[in-house]
């Protein structure tokens, strides 16, 4: 990386050309007022009105979505930012959404009896294909391990397995879960996300594919997956209406999957033996069957686009970017209906606003330009960012790097900020330098087998090649240390990620979203001074598609 000519002090940015002590002076002094329009008091007042019950759950196609588009597209007008897209604060993209409607019982048939498993309690089931009705009848179930196909590590599931109208049953996460030696041993890869699973299956001809929920390889319990498959889902709108997918696309929980393994006369021990290279798919001499209706509506969402227009390299650009949806209103938990997302992602929205008020405030404006992009169907599957990602505003050649902002602070200030998906790229080095000048360090995902540097819509950015930094919550707090920070994380997902009770009223201390809101402000004004490109990191999955470009 090149050494910029700007650097921060601590009480802000300090200017270091050659200007007479009272022009340096002066300068510190305004740009310490931008570090300082990130604070407490309105980063609570933006995330409060945007994680109140007013915008209702913030769902895609709801009145949630037209009200909380218009709060940002408000925002960002009155801190004097352009319109992103054109003359327009918005980029449409076309969406789908379907409430699938599956049977209420999924059954197993065997040579030696039944299983049957409840839907919500026991198993989810929906397609993706746009029909009214699609049914799967009598068709062959196979377990086929992880339901992965990597060629760079050596491993395929599906080798020699014809799955043409079979269903096939895998796991969850990736081998380095249990076996440090493959993959990427406990980072997890992009092989074991849910979604890659279903993509994966669709390309073998599978014409059903369950998981097998397990909580400590998914990394979040059986209420997330029900509570994300009991209401209607969203997709991108696409030519062939979904009909290369799976016809029907579900979990099943664990105690499901040994009864089933069972009646096909298999052990438990079939979990170890797929773990390990070498492993061959079983076919479990059963067959299920399901009908699912589906109710759809075809309409648009909305990213929300703006922009600071650089004052030397315009055409150059470093996005920040946070998603806006959540989950909107849905199943009853504790007699509270709305899925308001105060922690996912009302944070990272409210640090949007925030660092854009920041650089509005700056003496020196940057001479790149800086894009704000807040997404729509992040917690769909990331919709928003792969529409943008494919449709760019703003080409991909000339983008610098995207800085991503999802569930922030849940540990209050800390000497440590999260990375993940660490060692990814050269953003890293300008993130560390950032956090040298606030007495933090940089380090890796806590629990990286949760694997959430494929979870948030920066990787879309890194699927076309340009660097992507998602940082999270530090744990190790200034105040009570790490092991009561890693506690406030997990008692965080396992009671209140993506359910009604994410709730502003349960956030209390907001230094932690304010300190990391600065430090990403420091690193992106920081590459908006200067010429260069950060690059991918040697190893890095992506650096090949950023050198072709």
């Amino acid at each position: 990386m090149k050494t910029t000519l700007l650097c921060f002090a601590a009480a802000g940015l300090c200017f270091t050309a050659c200007q007479s002590g009272t022009q340096q002076q002066a300068t510190a002094e305004a740009d310490s007022a931008a570090i300082k329009m990130i604070n407490d008091s309105s980063f609570a007042a933006r995330l409060r009105t945007i994680a109140s019950d007013e915008f209702e759950g913030r769902k895609p196609f709801t009145n949630g979505e037209t009200k909380v588009i218009n709060y940002l597209k408000e925002q960002f007008s009155s801190l004097g930012l352009k319109p992103g897209n054109g003359d327009s604060y918005f980029q449409e993209v076309p969406m789908v959404e379907i409430r699938s409607t599956p049977e209420s019982k999924l059954v197993f048939t065997g040579a030696k009896g039944k299983v049957s498993a409840d839907y919500l309690k026991d198993f989810v089931a929906a397609t993706r294909r746009v029909q009214e009705n699609v049914s799967l009848e009598n068709s062959p179930v196979v377990f086929a391990g992880y339901g992965i196909v990597a060629p760079e590590y050596n491993w395929n599931d599906y080798a020699g397995l014809d799955v043409k109208g079979k269903t096939v049953v895998v796991m969850i996460n990736d081998p380095g879960f249990s076996d440090s030696t493959l993959f990427k041993g406990e980072n997890m890869t992009y092989y074991g996300r849910w979604t890659y699973k279903f993509e994966e299956a669709a390309r073998q001809g599978a014409a059903g594919i369950l998981i097998i929920h397990d909580t400590e390889p998914a990394a979040y319990p059986w209420s997330v997956v029900r509570s994300g498959w009991s209401k209607s889902k969203l997709q991108l709108e696409e030519k062939d209406n979904n009909m290369s997918r799976a016809i029907m696309e579900g979990w099943i929980s664990l105690d499901v999957a040994k009864q089933l393994f069972k009646l096909g006369g298999q052990s438990d021990a079939l979990f170890a033996a797929a773990r390990k290279k070498g492993f061959k798919a079983v076919d479990l001499k059963v067959t299920t069957g399901m009908k699912i209706t589906n109710t759809i509506k075809k309409s648009i969402s909305n990213n929300v686009v703006a922009v600071i227009r650089g004052t030397k390299r315009p055409q150059e650009n470093i996005i920040y970017s946070a998603h806006w949806d959540h989950l909107g209103i849905g199943e009853p938990v504790k007699g509270d209906s709305i899925y308001n997302g105060a922690v996912d992602n009302a944070t990272g929205v409210a640090a949007l606003l925030e660092i854009a008020a920041a650089y509005q405030k700056a003496a020196i404006k940057p001479e790149r330009s800086i894009v704000f992009v807040s997404f729509t169907g992040e917690e769909q599957g990331l919709i928003g960012s792969e529409f943008y990602a494919k449709n760019p505003v703003y080409p991909s050649a000339s983008t610098v790097a995207d800085i991503n902002m999802d569930m922030m602070g849940m540990a209050g200030k800390t000497k440590d900020v999260v990375v993940y998906g660490f060692g990814q790229s050269e953003l890293e080095d300008y993130a560390a330098a950032s956090a040298k000048k606030q007495g933090r360090v940089l380090v890796p995902d806590p629990v990286p087998s949760s694997g959430l540097y494929y979870r948030s819509d920066h990787f879309n950015f890194a699927k076309v090649g340009i660097p992507s930094l998602f940082t999270g919550s530090g744990v190790d707090s200034f105040k009570h240390g790490r092991e009561w920070g890693l506690q406030q994380v997990a008692d965080y997902t396992k009671s209140r990620y993506h359910a009604p009770q994410d709730n502003a009223d349960a956030i209390t201390d907001y230094s932690g979203m304010v300190e990391d809101a600065r430090l990403l402000f420091d690193m992106g004004y920081t590459m908006s001074m200067e010429s260069t490109f950060p690059s991918w990191k040697e190893g890095s999955e992506f650096k090949a598609i950023r050198d072709k470009k």
